[in-house]
């Protein structure tokens, strides 16, 4: 090796950098430092040369002596090879492999391309790469080197005869200006950002270049030691791949080679330390090599699409260190099964509850919602503390659809008197013939867990009950990301929309919750909870269903007046920003305007004058007012509903319709009083003249507006725990779009070109019965599908080119994942699991097998076939001719393929869509948006390719001979396999309870119902009280 300093090089270096001569004392601060590299080249015993370098200068390695400062003689060397970079304003020491295309004089612009090297920049890399710590360094890319790293050139393996001499560098020290501006080599040296001090007698030793090596041993242990989650730290910081290229014993075993000639005392401490380190990773690594089959040959290969690598090791600083098992959000990883042993948390070998838990000491609280549970396994398998406060939402059909409020929780557990188990109610409208007394079809079937700590609060987001089957045996997806603390609660982030902000999370969220707990207010604490973090970095948008006929929302509306601070007001003087609207309606409308009251129907035509004279705005609604009534002994929430001329408003000049129902006053009157919140009223003015003509008794539709109160700013000091209940009923019930709504919503912000996909799959252990071309259609419109020939248009109509039942019929544009009957029968443990689990009709597979969607779901990695798969998981890739990234969404959650989770879209007798879902479901969408939009990370380091999908992709599609495992080919499996004696266990196996109930094959029907016999009583006695007072 050369080093080449001549006066000529240096005086060029001079008039490329402003620092001042080396020989003045005094310097200014932080613009001078120095780095020293051990050269590592020669022969088999070499002198080890020493290079002392200096900020601020780009140092080039490589063959070429005209262009390098570091020239190296050898073939396996490029000409320039790679430069070296020490800043000397962030003070951080930098490696690029190869060099940057232009040269520049200009320090700032020698600063951006090191800091952004890998974001386009124009570079050319060496033929043979370089490598750090044994590691090769992606090409493009400039990497942080610390004290102690091993800087290798050429062939780091040796294999070849003639490369059998190590051509490189040991990063031995960095050195810094101190505060005082003087500066001594001789007193300190750097390392991962500890100042630590100088051993002069084991240089002196003959053991020189051991100090820096050692120093970082010691470091990295101390921090392994210091870190809860040991395992996935020493994986982060190897970086370890899934192909065998480093092995975490060649890490060892270059570890050790560098201690070889210490005394046999200090060398048998380190060498215990490092093995004792490392045993856990390595039998982990054997178990993680993550490779999917050739399965019909019991062989493993690369899966062709997916990629195992993803961001972990430029992800792991940014973690929590006192919470285990990180995640950065942006994919989803699967459970570990109970075969697979111990491991880490890499896609593949998966994750297991108690590690999503870790550390269980520092929980505050927990909530969840499970579909089925089995509480006592979980509290002893994650060892809860019995003083721990834990919210389980559940699955009961006769508590779901109870209309007693005391029917909605129950706390089973003496030993843990924090723990509550809530059932989140089913809606009148989804029950047969609108009667919750008859019950419906219907399901709690979300898996959402929330752990709240002090400093962070972390969402998991998985397919798996709360049972020990579906955590240990069956394949299940688990998606979570941790959001720090707030540094003071943030009310309004629980009404963002995806239009206001780049994330709605939060907002999402906390409907969700508000949605389960609506009708246990010792449980709306957790809203205010959720305002203490900050959600604005969520990665993934969430996608929630909630059983009901939703109508869409009306945004758009202008108001004049509305109700705040217990008076009736000018909008304009109090109403801030416009929140969201909410579905309601009016009741006791028919005892105004019935014959006995009204005989000759006075009260009827004053109601149509009114009417008349008010303005309809866009959405064919008028405005009417909102007045408290707080004389009223029957509800001291009381609010009467009044039609008037707004614009010619004057005493008396209005005629009330009726009142707000019960279950809305309760959180209106409240939330308004106080100033909060402001409500300003709609009803359409066709519909309340036909109910008061007719005197019937159907509800006269009303639409609230939510807009920022007086007092909205100050909430966080302000609220009492009556107004936190009504904030979660308010939460509850404000209008979100929910199943396809919210899939279109988040999608539709992107351009999704059909020319460019390459697939839109959707796996799913059970399929809605009554799942068609129509329901496919809408799916596929939702995600973004068009039948238009010219993408680029700019049509503004949004019922042109929209993907329809004829066009799916014609043309399918989806595919099904769904196991065939004899996958299932080859199953690791027989046909009885998957027959808990999977769901499809032979009605439904008959309606669609001409339609060949079909392919198999074949269980990636290999280690897991055999064993069931309970996976929701969707996915719409597309390929960029440009730079062929792979960009796209992904779905993955609870929502099955089926109408019942997603929703199916109906028209009301208004021509108004409704959307009727009957489960409550929630589910993450992780996308990757084109490379032409803002957010566009396709070719910037992550694509669609680094989410690794659990099924084989491309899945076979079904052969003619070919039958999916529907319920009757499992039941006719089960016959054959009960006539060889040696198979009864078969038949006595117990059947777990994981399929949901049987989906309606419902109609459209009309939204407008009767009032129910409550809100008749409630209505009557406000009347008569309102009437005796006038």
């Amino acid at each position: 090796m050369e080093f080449h300093s001549s006066s000529k090089r240096r005086g060029e270096e001079e008039r490329r950098s402003p620092l001042p001569s080396s020989k003045k004392q005094r310097i200014p601060i932080p613009e001078l430092g120095f780095f020293h590299l051990r050269s590592l080249s020669g022969g088999p015993d070499p002198p080890r040369e020493l290079i002392c370098l200096r900020s601020d200068r780009v140092y080039t390695a490589g063959r070429e002596s005209r262009r390098c400062g570091i020239v190296f003689r050898h073939r396996c060397i490029s000409r320039r090879h790679c430069q070296f970079f020490l800043d000397g304003s962030d003070r951080k020491l930098r490696l690029i492999d190869g060099f940057f295309l232009t040269d520049t004089s200009d320090l700032d612009e020698t600063r951006r391309r090191f800091r952004s090297a890998g974001h386009g920049l124009a570079s050319r890399v060496s033929l043979n790469g370089v490598f750090i710590n044994g590691r090769r360094l992606p090409k493009g890319i400039a990497v942080e080197l610390t004290v102690g790293d091993e800087i290798l050139l050429g062939c780091p393996n040796a294999s070849d005869d003639n490369c059998r001499i190590k051509y490189g560098f040991v990063v031995e020290r960095i050195l810094l200006s101190e505060a005082t501006g003087r500066f001594d080599p001789k007193d300190a040296f750097f390392s991962k950002g500890n100042v630590v001090s100088d051993d002069t007698t084991l240089c002196r030793s003959g053991f020189e270049e051991l100090v820096p090596r050692a120093v970082f041993l010691l470091n990295q242990l101390r921090s392994i030691l210091g870190c809860s989650d040991p395992v996935s730290y020493l994986r982060n910081f190897f970086n370890l791949d899934h192909h065998g290229k480093r092995s975490v014993e060649r890490v060892v075993e270059h570890g050790l080679k560098k201690i070889h000639a210490l005394d046999t005392e200090k060398r048998s401490k380190l060498v215990a330390t490092w093995r004792n380190a490392a045993t856990e990773v390595i039998s982990s690594e054997e178990s993680d090599r993550n490779v999917v089959g050739n399965y019909e040959h019991g062989e493993c290969s690369t899966n062709p699409v997916g990629k195992s690598e993803h961001t972990h090791s430029q992800s792991h600083l940014k973690r929590d260190p006192g919470i285990g098992c990180y995640s950065d959000g942006k994919t989803f990883f699967l459970n570990r099964l109970e075969f697979m042993g111990p491991g880490t948390s890499s896609q593949h070998a998966g994750v297991t509850l108690p590690e999503l838990l870790h550390p269980v000491k520092s929980l505050i609280r927990v909530f969840i919602a499970t579909f089925t549970c089995d509480v006592s396994w979980f509290l002893s398998c994650c060892q809860v503390p019995n003083h721990l406060p834990i919210t389980i939402a559940c699955h009961s059909r006769e508590r779901c659809w109870s209309s007693s409020h005391d029917s909605r929780t129950s706390s089973p557990y003496a030993n843990y008197p924090n723990l509550l188990l809530v059932y989140p109610p089913f809606c009148d409208e989804i029950a047969f013939g609108k009667d919750r007394r008859k019950q419906g079809i219907a399901c709690h079937h979300p898996k959402l867990i929330v752990l709240q700590r002090e400093h962070s609060i972390r969402v998991v987001i998985t397919s798996a009950n709360l049972v020990p089957k579906q955590w240990n045996h069956i394949t299940n997806t688990v998606w979570w990301q941790d959001f720090p603390c707030r540094t003071a609660p943030d009310y309004s982030a629980l009404f963002g929309t995806i239009e206001e902000s780049k994330s709605d999370f939060a907002a999402q969220l906390a409907g969700f919750i508000a949605s389960l707990i609506t009708d246990v207010p010792s449980q709306a604490h957790w809203i205010k909870e959720l305002t203490k973090y900050d959600f604005r970095g969520a990665v993934g948008h969430l996608v929630a269903s909630v059983p009901g006929i939703h109508a869409q929302s009306s945004c758009y509306l202008d108001a004049d007046y509305c109700l705040s601070a217990q008076q009736t007001v000018h909008s304009k003087s109090v109403a801030r920003n416009f929140l969201g609207c909410v579905q309601a309606s009016v009741v006791g409308l028919s005892h105004r305007f019935r014959a006995a009251t009204d005989s000759n129907c006075a009260q009827v035509k004053i109601l149509a004058s009114l009417l008349g004279k008010c303005r309809e705005n866009t959405s064919g609604t008028i405005e009417v007012l909102l007045k408290r009534n707080m004389n009223i002994p029957a509800d001291a929430n009381a609010v009467s509903v009044l039609v008037a001329d707004l614009d010619e408003l004057s005493e008396g000049d209005a005629i009330q319709l009726g009142f707000l129902p019960r279950d809305v006053a309760k959180w209106v009157s409240p939330l308004s009083d106080v100033g909060f919140f402001s409500f300003s009223a709609y009803v359409y003015p066709k519909e309340a003249l036909a109910a008061a003509f007719e005197g019937s008794n159907l509800k006269v539709q009303l639409v609230l507006r939510v807009s920022q109160g007086p007092k909205f700013s100050e909430i966080s000091s302000l609220i009492q725990p009556h107004h936190v209940a009504s904030l979660c009923s308010l939460l509850s019930s404000i209008q979100r779009c929910l199943g396809l709504w919210r899939l279109q919503e988040v999608l539709s912000r992107y351009k999704w070109l059909d020319s460019l996909e390459t697939d839109f799959i959707y796996g799913s252990s059970s399929i809605g019965t009554s799942v068609n071309s129509q329901f496919l259609a809408a799916f596929s419109a939702a995600a973004g599908k068009r039948s238009y020939q010219y993408p680029d248009s700019e049509e503004s109509d949004p019922e042109w080119g929209c993907w329809t039942a004829g066009h799916e019929s014609r043309n399918p544009s989806m595919r099904i994942l769904f196991p065939t009957i004899e996958r299932v029968k080859n199953g690791s443990c027989g046909i009885q699991p998957f027959r808990c689990l999977l769901s499809l009709s032979e009605k439904t597979w008959r309606g669609l097998r001409a339609a060949d969607i079909f392919h198999d779901a074949i269980p990636h990695p290999c280690n897991r076939v055999g064993y069931p798969m309970h996976v929701k998981v969707a996915r719409r890739r597309f390929v960029s001719k440009a730079t062929m990234s792979s960009f796209g969404w992904i779905y993955c959650g609870s929502h099955n393929f089926s109408p019942a989770a997603w929703g199916r879209t109906a028209v009301s007798t208004a021509s108004s869509l409704r959307l009727h879902i009957c489960n409550y479901e929630l589910g993450i969408l992780l996308i990757v948006p084109p490379s032409d939009t803002s957010e566009g990370t396709a070719g910037k380091g992550f694509n669609l390719d680094d989410i690794t999908l659990p099924f084989v992709m491309p899945a076979p599609k079904y052969q003619d001979s070919d039958r999916p495992a529907t319920a009757q080919a499992m039941r006719e499996a089960v016959a054959v396999l009960l006539r060889d004696k040696s198979s009864v266990a078969v038949a006595t196996e117990e059947v777990s309870e994981d399929i949901p109930d049987e989906e309606e094959v419902f109609e459209a029907s009309d939204y407008f119902t009767e009032e129910k016999e409550e809100e008749k009583i409630y209505a009557e006695m406000l009347w008569s009280q309102v009437d005796s007072e006038s």
